[in-house]
């Protein structure tokens, strides 16, 4: 696996993981530490529903081999509920609390909802304008106006990755717009409506094809590529990083 290639899954804390990935009788607080046996990145989703106690962040770091990496979302109140307007607090508790990660921190998303629309390009212009840069970040829009030029060109100018998904009817090709890219598998969770995550549910193997193509293409292109399975994917995203790996192998 090439050394600038960071695969896995969008959270770590499945308890129907226990006996699929993580051995019979682990426990809760074990659970990071046997996932990074396995896989060396992770996309922390809890970040999106609020900036952790410091101490939780102490702990994931102190969890995981020093070659290993998080990327973590920002919290909702700063993408969905202020969407970026008055959110100055919000996002300096949220950098200063994620930055205890130290090394192992990487790329910081901004996943916007579908209401964050084209007309609201001077916000984020500002928004990303006042960012503090020792951090990186990508973007991750969910209507389709956004992508022209002038979009792709305002996340070249402050070093921001498009964030590439799956989400609806969003192009699976955009342009690079920094050094690094960042792409996401999420499925839909009407497919897999329970909390069952211990095994491949649904067929994407057309799919997968095609996103190994492209991750190993950037790749390839000198291209830092962070890439992240949700469970409703395919129901066990642990199985589609493996599948993404052994693809991209080949």
């Amino acid at each position: 696996m090439a050394t600038d290639l960071f695969l896995g899954t969008q959270g770590w804390a499945y308890k129907s993981w226990v006996g699929a990935l993580y051995p019979a009788g682990t426990k809760s607080g074990d659970y990071l530490a046997e996932y990074a046996q396995h896989f060396r990145a992770i996309e922390i989703d809890s970040t999106f529903y609020g900036t952790p106690r410091p101490h939780s962040v102490e702990q994931w770091r102190d969890a995981t081999p020093a070659h290993f990496r998080f990327t973590a979302k920002f919290p909702q109140i700063i993408t969905h509920e202020k969407m970026l307007k008055d959110a100055e607090q919000e996002t300096e508790q949220f950098l200063s609390t994620i930055s205890l990660l130290g090394d192992k921190l990487g790329p910081l998303l901004l996943q916007f909802p579908y209401t964050f629309t084209p007309d609201q390009r001077e916000t984020l212009a500002r928004y990303l304008a006042a960012l503090p840069t020792q951090f990186r970040y990508a973007v991750e829009v969910r209507q389709r106006g956004w992508l022209n030029d002038t979009f792709f060109a305002l996340l070249k100018q402050h070093r921001v990755a498009y964030a590439l998904s799956d989400y609806g009817s969003m192009p699976r090709r955009a342009p690079v717009t920094t050094d690094f890219a960042y792409i996401r598998l999420l499925g839909n969770r009407k497919d897999i409506t329970d909390e069952q995550f211990d095994r491949v549910r649904l067929n994407r193997d057309a799919d997968l094809d095609r996103w190994s193509d492209l991750i190993a293409d950037l790749n390839e292109k000198g291209v830092i590529v962070w890439g992240f399975v949700n469970n409703h994917y395919q129901g066990h995203s642990p199985a589609t990083v493996r599948a993404l790996m052994e693809r991209i192998a080949q």
